[in-house]
Formats: C-alpha cells, structure tokens, sequence
C-alpha cells in the first residue's frame, strides 16, 4: 500500500518538484531566528504584567516552574512594552507565510511508513505532531486575540501561555534533531540542484521521486513567500505609529479607525459604553476617589485633586494586540504623592480597582517601584485637555512601560500596601 501513489504514504503521492532539503532548510532556519524571538519576546511580555505580585494579575494561576523567570517589572525605558509586544504582533503575523510554507514542505515526512525506524527518527516524529499542531495552535489564537475575536474556548492567556511552552519545547528538541542538517543542506546545495542519492533516508522524503514539471524555480517560491510576508508586515506593523502609518495596518482593528482629532484624538481598547460606564457616575459632582493606606482612607473629588501639586510626563499607551500610541502628554496627580497623602513617605505597591464593573483588568496591581516613578500619574489631563470619558474620564492611571490594561481606567478606588 505504501507504493500505491493514490495514498499520501506513497512518495509518489507528492508531486511538487519543490520540494526538498534546501528550500526547507532556508524556511526552516527562519523560523528558528523568528520562533526564538517571538518566544523571549512573549515571555517578556507576560512579566510585564507582573503576575507573581497579585492573583488579580495573574491570568495563569496554576503556572507552577513555568514562571520560574519571572521578574519585577522596570519602569525604563518607557517604551518597553511598546517595542516588545509591537515587534511580538508583528513578527508573527509576518511569519505566518513562512510558517504555512514550512509546514507545506514537510507534510509528506507526517505520512512515512514505518512510523519509525530508530529511537532518533521517533523522537522526530514526535516532535514534529507537536510542533505542528502547536505552531498551529499558537499563530491562530495570537491572530484571533489581535483581531479580537474570542471564539476559542476559555481565556485567551492561559491558553496562548500554556500553548507557548509546549510548542516551544516541541520546536527545541526539533531544532537540536536538525539543525545541523538544516546547515549541511545549505551548504551543499543550491536552489536547481536535483538532490543527490546519496542524502540521508529522512531528506530523501521531501523530494518527489516523480516530480510534476517545474513551473518556478524554489529561489523563485522563496521571493513568494517573502513578498507574503512583507505584505502582512506592511499592513500590520503601522499600528505601532500615529498618522498616517496607521491607516497601513489593514489587518489590526486599532490601525484602521480614526480616532478623531483634537488631544484626546489617539486610540483606545474599550470605550466607555463598552465597558458599561454611565455619565451620572462620573459626574464631577457625584464621583469620588477613594484612597486608603497606613492612615486610614481619604475621599477625593476631582476638584480637590487638582488643588493637589500636579505633574505632566510624555507617555504612550502599549496594549497586548500589538497596537500603540506614540507619547501623549498626561497630567495629573503623582501615584507616590497620593500613597504620602495616606501614610505612605515609602510608596507600596498598590491595588487599584476601576468604575467597569465586569472585565478581567477592572482591577489591577502596580509594584512599589512602577508607584515611586515621578512619571506614574493619576492623570486627569492629556494633551492640554481633560480626558474624555472614552480615555478614563474622570481620572485613569498612566504608569511608563507598563502594558495598557495595566493602566486602569475611570479609577474608583487606590489601596496602597495591598494588592490582594
């Protein structure tokens, strides 16, 4: 049955003379640079959020050792997060095509008999079910996310972390098996070159042994891919960039929409009506915040906070789906002179909990050293002007570097030396 060309075991059941040893060493050595960033970059992005500080930031409670790295969150440079998860989005949407590339060129190694021939050849194909299934797993729930489409069961963050790990072990141990093909096969051979008899049994399932007619050279499906991917990249990467960029990114949902013009004319994630927040509660006259420490608790109306000292800082707003801001001048009330107003000389971290009634970052917690920064404001002012309510009107926080759920908005309440 194995000889039966009508069946994907057969080799003659793969016909694309384009496939082989070079063309999928070169892919395969893109991905090995691109997979290894997005992996570092993604975990970079999960400490951002600094999920060993507070349960109300942990999205992956049961991580166990596999949050072994995780560290205090920086507040410089202030644009961190805004590089790491923008190169993130980006470079995964631009590999895709590299990726759907990879995996066209190996799908008759997942059809071999027998399933295996040494213990080497079984940890490859191992490997292999994993890394195919989890590049597959992970790429589309990242798209899913920056596209905002949850259609996948569960929360996104689990998920996606979970996915990462397994994937990447899968990809490691791939590597380690053939990488140093991979090398080989780039040395010794050049686009046009039938393969030799004389490659090993493994490599020698990538070529057709009956190939159909060429119909472009695999130089030639390479520059394919590559014009693929920097299609994606060109309507991706401008929503990292205000102006006129931002109308490129065709493929984020913050890149298309105008936001409107004036200083409160930049993107957002969720508007007020959308996270539920009605005008009498945020009526200067009705709202309060309240603010508790060491002292007790103070009840603030947003009159009285701006007879406190008020400070300004260039900062801009970096989200999980790869969108960004450039800097926006905030002003408003430091973080660390509210925790001095209630006891506290040496700022604590603190919890800060949000009008939005429903939503996995209505609360959040902020670490000692994100409060004692003299740029992490209660702002109440952007760009000259009051925040409108879509910005977190009557008062939001604006903390550097740190992801923009992280950056409560319409703030009810600020519990400095808790994080629950």
């Amino acid at each position: 049955m194995r000889d039966d060309s009508r069946l994907p075991t057969s080799p003659g059941f793969w016909r694309s003379p384009l496939r082989g040893p070079w063309f999928t060493s070169v892919l395969g050595l893109v991905l090995l640079i691109g997979i290894t960033v997005l992996f570092v970059t993604g975990l970079v992005s999960y400490a951002a959020y600094n999920p060993d500080l507070s349960p109300v930031n942990d999205k992956t409670p049961d991580k166990g050792i596999l949050g072994f790295y995780l560290f205090s969150w920086p507040t410089d440079p202030h644009w961190l997060y805004r590089v790491d998860q923008g190169v993130h989005v980006t470079l995964g949407i631009t590999l895709i095509p590299v990726l759907l590339a990879k995996l066209w060129s190996v799908v008759p190694k997942l059809f071999t008999l027998p399933p295996a021939r040494s213990l080497a050849h079984a940890l490859e194909r191992i490997s292999l079910l994993l890394l195919v299934g989890g590049a597959l797993f992970e790429f589309t729930t990242g798209v899913l996310n920056v596209q905002l489409d949850y259609v996948f069961p569960g929360s996104f963050y689990p998920l996606h972390f979970y996915g990462a790990w397994v994937f990447f072990a899968a990809f490691v141990a791939h590597a380690v098996l053939k990488v140093p093909a991979a090398v080989r096969n780039l040395r010794r051979l050049r686009a046009e070159e039938p393969v030799s008899s004389q490659e090993p049994a493994p490599e020698q399932e990538l070529v057709s042994p009956r190939p159909d007619p060429a119909t472009v050279s695999r130089r030639g499906a390479l520059w394919f891919v590559g014009g693929g991917s920097l299609l994606l990249f060109a309507t991706t990467a401008g929503q990292s960039f205000d102006g006129p960029l931002r109308r490129t990114a065709l493929l984020a949902p913050h890149g298309g929409p105008d936001p409107g013009s004036g200083p409160n004319g930049f993107q957002i994630n969720k508007t007020a009506a959308y996270a539920g927040i009605t005008a009498p509660e945020t009526d200067e006259d009705a709202w309060r915040l309240v603010v508790t420490g060491r002292t007790g608790t103070l009840r603030l109306s947003r009159a009285q906070l701006r007879e406190l000292p008020l400070h300004s800082a260039a900062l801009p707003i970096a989200c999980v789906e790869g969108w960004s801001t450039s800097d926006q001048w905030w002003r408003g009330v430091r973080l660390r002179d509210l925790a001095a107003l209630v006891g506290h000389d040496d700022p604590p971290d603190v919890f800060v909990e949000s009008l939005q009634r429903h939503g996995a970052f209505r609360h959040a917690a902020l670490r000692a050293n994100q409060v004692a920064d003299p740029r992490s404001l209660l702002a109440l002012y952007v760009n000259g002007e009051s925040l409108t309510p879509d910005h977190g009107y009557p008062a939001r926080v604006i903390v550097p570097a740190a992801p923009g759920v992280l950056n409560t908005k319409w703030v009810a309440r600020m519990t400095f030396g808790e994080t629950r």
